[in-house]
């Protein structure tokens, strides 16, 4: 009875500590809720990309002297396969065929034989170009190199046999040919490239075309059994998944036993999203962390702003007759409140938003990942709620008396931390292993060579983390000084606000200044985290669309067959295609210089600056249209990496012989040219493996003006849309891909963590807590201090002299933690940023700002701020008597 009594006497009396503490309690919760369901439904969208970007799951190769059709039976019976067919491969010794009168020859490769059903079982391994999609069908490469196309006639050299002539039905290309027309089990990074001249015939057709080579030669021809599995049963997590599909394969191994191997496929694809779901953990880190722990100190800044008058309360329990475990029974009771009501609205609250932002009320997680962080973020607000209200009640019953629970004014002793130093400690710490980790590049995902296993460098979250505690400590720190030690500066900084009580609103504001100074610093430090989030927010995603625009190259990129020869006129029919607003042809060659060979980019140095879209930081010793302006006037120049340079000891002015292949006389020839400047990126090429030239110079040096890359920028079109029309007008002659497509596929692996939705939902907290810091913490308390200020208005203080103290304190609190805040946010959010020196290529030159986003800030704090002060304003006009009879 006397709990309930308790319980509704705060519904009635204390409304607004009970509202703030339960709003506070709330955003924590959907907070925690919102962070832990994304990390959940990123690591699962991570495995269903892995999955659905796989093509074939398994290619089982049959050993020698393996019997293909039992293979085949035991493999397709093996529990969890869904599909199984038979693949059969030859090696050819050439391939012959004439076109308008001139006989072409190209060298050896692969002949598959498949089922008709094949490309609807797996049809993610065929590309169709033209003709028809069963029959004979030839690799685009092959086609471009041989000269043919659809109703041409191709001979087939075998081995020790006659050459077979086929008729080509269609042209077609191999999306994953790495996988397809591979060994099956080489090593990551060491599978050679996969053929060029490439056909694909019915599986009959093939065993009529080669099962005589089989017998004479059994080393040319193998057998594959592709098979795709059941993916339902897999679990969400990446690791998880990767580990099953892996003893799976090695169970199949097992199971066939030495009869057939295994080509991984899924496994390899899973092996990667392993690296991306540890990303993820670091965007969890980078966004999540801080902003839970700051709902959490806000949380427990408005409980404990109570925490006088929660005390007062309990001495006048005390007195009259209430035992401790009763005064603790109201606390926890009190506590559960909070804690109920509080986590039904955050998790009400997190459902809203995963629905606003994600499209799906649990974030993209799965039913059961959801459940589990809505459970442990209603446990975390029930132990936030019992650290903020039933652990400093327990505390104060067992170690104040009534008289010291009814002290109003006592003596401020300085906090331990304070006296340690630990804020100093934590800043030199932080400055210190900052230094240090930038001696691995700041390397976040680390993966040790000759290893499987990747690993998040957790040492280096450790200097933001420590950063992070100094700034909140230090700037507690420089308000309890500026309040206490100067408060004859205080004095003269709040005359303008209080007039001739200056030295009377300084003394009372040195008095409340722990109260004060914990305002200040969650001011700052809810600053600092909504400009340092929306700094790294804005800096990840410039550089994404760098890392996407120098991998793809440009909006729309066609890459040119080999052998094609292009000419340099296809640009002005490319430009006249719907969408498309530049276009920038490129010559690519390759060269050596000296032993090592490497791609060379011939240029227009004219048009490629803007065409191109070149940056200044992919450039050194000059900005890309000084160094381009330069190579134009040099028609020999040469741009070469920087590892060129310091390898030959390179002097601008030098010149530099590359050996190149003549066209005409299909010869190595050495050609002159004089170095003029440093390129660290281009467009589409390899880092340190490439030069810049001049097209026109290099086209009368090879005897082949043919364009290898065109470079086309949209203009805000589609890239999508464009590429498909550009596709049609290019046809065989060359493979065509978007800057959209690119950059779900670019190669940094933190940028195939979707964050888009997560940064909306932190900077939305971000605001939210910047206007509980600031607003709600000095609306509590102040209205904590009614007692005062009643006091004062009852001595005959008139209501712009109350005012002078209501204004001084928001003053000092706003401006000092907003300007400390800043000043912190530039620190953490060059830290934040350095951190993704390891993970894009080029790494970001500096923060980019996010100036809508701080506007958006700042005016929240002034609406929070002039509202709260206006609300205590307007609450000191009651009469003193009954302010004073109510408290």
């Amino acid at each position: 009875m006397l709990t309930l009594s308790w319980l509704m006497g705060l519904a009635q009396r204390r409304r607004a500590r009970i509202l703030a503490t339960i709003l506070g309690v709330a955003v924590a919760v959907s907070l925690m809720a919102a962070i832990g369901a994304f990390l959940s439904g990123s690591t699962a969208a991570m495995t269903e990309r892995a999955i659905a970007g796989v093509p074939l799951d398994w290619q089982v190769q049959a050993q020698a002297g393996a019997n293909p059709s039992t293979l085949l039976h035991d493999v397709a019976l093996y529990p969890g396969v869904r599909t199984a067919l038979p693949v059969a491969y030859a090696q050819t010794a050439g391939y012959t065929a004439q076109a308008q009168g001139i006989v072409n020859v190209a060298s050896g490769g692969l002949v598959l034989g498949v089922l008709d059903s094949y490309r609807t079982t797996y049809p993610g391994e065929f590309r169709q170009y033209i003709g028809a999609t069963s029959g004979v069908l030839v690799a685009q490469q092959m086609a471009a190199n041989l000269g043919v196309t659809t109703g041409d006639t191709v001979s087939i050299q075998r081995a020790g046999l006659p050459d077979a002539n086929v008729r080509i039905d269609g042209v077609i290309d191999f999306p994953a040919g790495t996988q397809l027309l591979g060994p099956v089990g080489a090593a990551s990074g060491t599978t050679p490239p996969p053929p060029d001249n490439v056909l694909v015939v019915p599986i009959r057709t093939w065993h009529t075309l080669f099962d005589g080579l089989a017998s004479r030669r059994p080393d040319l021809v193998h057998y594959q059994v592709h098979a795709a599995l059941a993916h339902g049963s897999l679990p969400h997590d990446p690791a998880s998944a990767f580990a099953s599909v892996d003893g799976r394969a090695r169970n199949l191994e097992a199971r066939l036993q030495g009869t057939g191997t295994v080509g991984n496929n899924l496994a390899h694809a899973l092996d990667k999203a392993r690296g991306d779901s540890l990303y993820a953990r670091i965007a969890f880190l980078f966004l999540g962390l801080p902003g839970a722990l700051l709902a959490a100190l806000v949380t427990m800044t408005i409980a404990s702003a109570g925490a006088d008058r929660r005390r007062r309360e309990q001495a006048l329990l005390r007195a009259r007759g209430a035992t401790m475990l009763q005064l603790v029974r109201l606390a926890v009771a009190e506590t559960l409140l909070v804690a109920l009501l509080g986590s039904l609205a955050g998790l009400a609250a997190a459902l809203v938003i995963g629905r606003l932002a994600f499209g799906s009320a649990s974030f993209g997680a799965g039913m059961s990942a959801g459940i589990f962080w809505g459970v442990t973020a209603m446990l975390g607000g029930l132990a936030l709620a019992a650290a903020a209200i039933a652990l400093p009640a327990w505390r104060d019953a067992r170690n104040l008396t009534v008289s010291a629970a009814r002290v109003v004014v006592g003596r401020v002793r300085t906090p331990w931390w304070a006296r340690y130093g630990l804020d100093i400690i934590a800043i030199v710490a932080a400055i210190a292993i900052y230094r240090a980790t930038g001696s691995n590049g700041y390397q976040l995902v680390l993966t040790v060579e000759g290893s499987q296993q990747v690993s998040v460098n957790y040492w280096s979250f450790l200097a933001p983390l420590l950063a992070w505690i100094g700034i909140g400590l230090f700037t507690w720190r420089l308000a309890d000084l500026a309040l206490g030690r100067g408060s004859g500066l205080m004095a003269r900084a709040v005359r303008p606000l209080s007039g001739e009580l200056a030295h009377t609103v300084a003394a009372s504001m040195s008095r409340q200044r722990r109260l004060i100074a914990r305002a200040f610093a969650l001011v700052a430090l809810t600053t600092c985290f909504a400009a340092s989030t929306a700094a790294f927010n804005t800096t990840y995603k410039q550089q994404a669309e760098v890392d996407a625009r120098l991998s793809n190259g440009a909006d729309v990129v066609v890459k040119t067959s080999p052998g094609a020869h292009v000419p340099v006129s296809v640009a002005a029919t490319l430009a006249h295609v719907p969408g498309v607003a530049s276009v920038e042809p490129l010559l690519h060659r390759y060269a050596y210089i000296g032993k090592d060979l490497q791609d060379l980019y011939g240029v227009n140095a004219t048009t490629v600056t803007h065409n191109a879209q070149l940056k200044d930081p992919w450039f050194s010793g000059g900005t890309a249209a000084g160094l381009m302006d330069r190579l134009a006037r040099t028609p020999d120049g040469i741009l070469v990496s920087q590892e060129v340079v310091h390898d030959y000891q390179l002097v601008r002015g030098d010149h530099v012989k590359l050996r190149v292949l003549d066209q005409r006389t299909r010869k190595v020839i050495s050609v002159s040219f004089t170095y003029v400047g440093i390129t660290n990126e281009f467009p589409t090429a390899p880092k340190d493996a490439y030069t810049i030239v001049n097209a026109s110079y290099v086209a009368r040096a090879t005897h082949d003006p043919g364009i290898g890359t065109f470079l086309i920028q949209t203009g805000g079109a589609s890239p999508q849309a464009v590429g498909q029309r550009v596709s049609a007008v290019i046809g065989a002659r060359g493979t065509v891909t978007d800057i959209t497509t690119d950059r779900k596929l670019v190669a940094s692996s933190l940028t195939s963590v979707e964050l888009s939705g997560l940064t909306r939902v932190e900077l939305a907290y971000a605001l939210v807590l910047v206007a509980a810091a600031t607003g709600l913490l000095l609306w509590l308390g102040l209205a904590e201090r009614r007692r005062t200020f009643a006091i004062a208005s009852a001595l005959g203080a008139k209501p712009r002299q109350l005012g002078g103290f209501v204004w001084s304190e928001t003053a000092f609190v706003t401006i000092g933690g907003l300007v400390l805040g800043a000043c912190g946010a530039i620190w953490l959010t060059g830290m934040l940023v350095k951190l993704l020196t390891g993970v894009f290529d080029p790494p970001p030159t500096g923060p980019a700002v996010p100036w809508l986003y701080l506007a958006v800030v700042g005016a929240v704090t002034v609406v929070a701020v002039l509202t709260a002060g206006g609300t205590a304003l307007r609450s000191l006009r009651r009469p003193a008597v009954a302010v004073l009879r109510d408290l």
